[in-house]
Parts: C-alpha cells; sequence; structure tokens
C-alpha cells in the first residue's frame, strides 16, 4: 500500500465511523469557509478537519468542517465540506487533493466544487456566477506528480471531460429555465495568495482565462483522477480586467461575494436536486 492510500484509507476510516447516514450519499459539494448555500441544509454531525487524521499541514492548524447534512424539505443527503485544503495555506498538492480521494473512497460520485474567484472578462460583473467549463492550471504543481497508485487511477489521466459536459449541461438548462444569468467560463489555476498585477491580469486574458482562482485545480484533477463527476461554480468577488484594475478592501470583497451567493441561493437547492 502507497503512503498516499494509507493516509486516505485513514482519514476514511475515521469518518466512515462518525457517519450518521445508513448510506453514503453519491454527491458531496466542496466550497470555502461558510457560504451561504449552508442554510439550506440541516447537519445531521460535523467533523472538524483538525480531528480527522492525518494531519497534513505540519502546524497542524487545519480549519474547516466536514459535515454530513441533509436539504432543507427534503430528504437528500449530501457530504458538504466547509472549508477546504488549499495550497497557498501550506498544504502539499496532494495534501490540496487528499480530501476528494477520500470523499471517492467512500462512495461519492459527483462532485460540486465552489469557489470565490475574480473576473479577467470584461463583460463579467461583480457578483455574478461563472459556471466553469474547462480550466488553466498555472499552479507550477500538481497533485499528480510523483508515484501513481493505480488504485486511485491511471498514470496518465484524460482531461478532455474535466467539467462533465453532461452535468453542464443539466446545470445550463435549470439556470436558463429559471432565469438566471450566469457566465460560462475557463477558469485560471494560480497558487496566491497575493492579488494580481495589471501585466499578470493582461497575461491571463490573453491566454484565454475568464476567471481566476486558487483552490479548485487540484480539486479537479483528483476527481478526474479517481473517475468522479465535477461540476463547479465561482463566485464572482472582483474585478481583475487590465487598465481598470484598481485595489479592493477585503470587507468589499466580502460583499461582492456574499451578493453572489444570495443570487446562487435562488436555485442552488434545484442544482442538488438534479445531480
Amino acid at each position: 500500500m502507497t503512503e498516499q492510500k494509507k493516509y486516505i484509507k485513514e482519514s476514511l476510516n475515521y469518518i466512515i465511523s462518525r457517519s450518521p447516514f445508513k448510506k453514503i450519499p453519491s454527491l458531496a459539494v466542496i466550497s470555502y469557509k461558510n457560504p451561504l448555500m449552508l442554510n439550506d441544509f440541516v447537519v445531521k454531525r460535523k467533523i472538524d478537519f483538525i480531528d480527522i487524521p492525518p494531519h497534513l499541514k505540519d502546524d497542524s492548524k487545519e480549519e474547516g468542517e466536514f459535515l454530513f447534512a441533509e436539504m432543507k424539505g427534503t430528504n437528500k443527503e449530501v457530504i458538504f465540506l466547509n472549508g477546504r485544503h488549499s495550497f497557498y495555506e501550506g498544504y502539499s498538492m496532494r495534501g490540496a487533493a487528499h480530501p476528494v480521494y477520500v470523499l471517492k473512497d467512500m462512495g461519492v460520485k459527483t462532485l460540486i466544487l465552489i469557489d470565490e474567484v475574480g473576473f479577467l472578462n470584461p463583460r463579467f460583473s461583480i457578483g455574478g456566477i461563472s459556471l466553469i467549463y474547462d480550466h488553466i492550471n498555472l499552479m507550477g504543481d500538481n497533485p499528480l506528480i510523483g508515484e501513481n497508485d493505480s488504485t486511485l487511477g491511471p498514470r496518465f489521466p484524460d482531461m478532455s471531460n474535466a467539467y462533465e459536459a453532461g452535468l453542464y449541461g443539466k446545470i445550463e438548462s435549470l439556470l436558463i429555465e429559471k432565469k438566471i444569468k450566469f457566465y460560462p467560463s475557463v477558469y485560471l489555476g494560480i497558487t496566491g495568495p497575493e492579488s494580481e498585477t495589471e501585466a499578470e491580469c493582461r497575461f491571463y486574458r490573453d491566454v484565454g482565462s475568464d476567471v481566476l482562482g486558487y483552490s479548485l485545480v487540484p480539486e479537479n484533477l483528483a476527481a478526474i483522477h479517481s473517475g468522479m463527476k465535477c461540476a463547479a461554480f465561482g463566485m464572482i468577488s472582483r474585478e481583475l480586467v487590465a487598465d481598470r484594475l484598481k485595489k479592493i478592501t477585503e470587507g468589499e470583497q466580502f460583499k461582492n461575494r456574499i451578493k453572489a451567493e444570495k443570487y446562487f441561493g435562488i436555485v442552488f437547492k434545484d442544482i442538488v436536486s438534479i445531480l
């Protein structure tokens, strides 16, 4: 057994032993901490990341929660990771991808990823919803580098359908039906956490990116490597269009993200219901 597989099994056994569900749901959501969409769920059990072995960061400050949740007004059960293992926080790339492999071994088949993003495409707007259909990895690293455990996935996974077309089509149709405005997007993955220079923003747009963020890429790579279907959304909280770049405070960015979350919240339960 590889070290990676050993770590996955260690986390898996701890989590499964504390599950309140008779059967593990086929759907999981990974998000940044405390999105408004969590209000649509009743939490049946919470496990703090810091309590789940093994510890994947030297400082052992693993913020976030592993939630067994049920959507309000339904019997739809979902695994919801309230917080994530981000590369810029000091996790290795494999550490950032670790929760995805654990979810796969639990029996999860479909993954929803939610990130806070800045927009590069001048046609987009702050407070909007980005529906991601592809990505560019400029993070300079990859959770698949190194020894490949064939029990987790193939050495060279096919990324031609990274954000599964069938899921994308279902979500797109639902958003159109509900008259929810959204932006089809290519997501650029960079390391962060510093803000972007004007020259960087111009370059990122020139290479074909619509939005950028610091988290989704390793999670998506792990999902595809392990055979999971993946859909992804960006909550647009800041503008990164070259030649009109300006400073934004954390407070302003937070308000913009909340605006996007409120709009996304109109349809989030419907999205979960159809996946």
